[in-house]
This record gives structure tokens, C-alpha cells and sequence, in this order.
């Protein structure tokens, strides 16, 4: 069970990584030009990169913790949160009829509530 919540924390870490640095480093022009980015054109530019930062603590939230043993319960608590970014990501794509967005943010979401639970039950890091 140990592995396999470490294996998907680090691939929500990759996925908060790379959605993270895109949102804060790529030009709102030319995310709002990208697909799937569209939503973006709707946003500010603040609100986007504001966005972007918060996904690059939630990957460090999810592994640095863990790894230096420090608050270790900061991880599933940070797969929380995902869970609830993915559901305003849900809404957000659904008002915009990106049913395929919507169901990418819903693997996601499954892999924040998978690693939440495990961390916070049976794979807990003080059991």
C-alpha cells in the first residue's frame, strides 16, 4: 500500500509541477491560445499566475514533508486541497462544455482522494 500512494503522490506532484510552471512562467496570451486553456483568457493575469503558485507548493506539499519527515501530515491534507482545485477545475470546464477536460480533472481528483485517504488511514505515515 506504501508504494502504491507513494506512486501516485508523485505523479499529482508531477501534475501540480507542470500545470504550476505553465501557469506561472507561459504568457496568458498564449495559454488562453492553448488547448484546454482557453478559461484563462476569462482570468487575470494575477489570478492565473496566483493559480500557478499554489500548484507548485502543492507538489512540494505533497512530497517535501513526507521525505524530510517534517509534518508529515501536511501530505494528505495538501491532497485535500487537490481534490477541491479539481472540483472548481470540474466546474470551471464544464461552464466552458470541455467534457474531456472535465474528465481528466476527475482522474485527477480520484488520485488526490486516493492518496488523502491512504495518508490519512492505512498508509498513514504515524501508523
Amino acid at each position: 500500500m506504501n508504494l502504491a500512494l507513494w506512486i501516485a503522490t508523485g505523479v499529482l506532484a508531477l501534475i501540480a509541477l507542470a500545470g504550476g510552471v505553465t501557469k506561472l512562467f507561459v504568457p496568458k496570451d498564449k495559454l488562453s491560445a492553448a488547448s484546454g486553456g482557453g478559461w484563462t483568457a476569462e482570468r487575470s493575469v494575477g489570478f492565473v499566475k496566483t493559480l500557478g503558485a499554489l500548484e507548485i507548493l502543492a507538489a512540494v506539499g505533497l512530497i517535501l514533508p513526507a521525505v524530510l519527515d517534517i509534518a508529515p501530515i501536511m501530505v494528505p491534507v495538501t491532497a485535500g486541497c487537490w481534490v477541491l482545485l479539481m472540483i472548481g477545475a470540474m466546474i470551471t470546464h464544464g461552464r466552458r462544455q470541455e467534457f474531456a477536460l472535465v474528465a481528466v480533472n476527475v482522474f485527477y481528483l480520484l488520485i488526490a482522494a486516493f492518496v488523502a485517504w491512504g495518508r490519512f488511514g492505512p498508509g498513514s505515515f504515524t501508523a
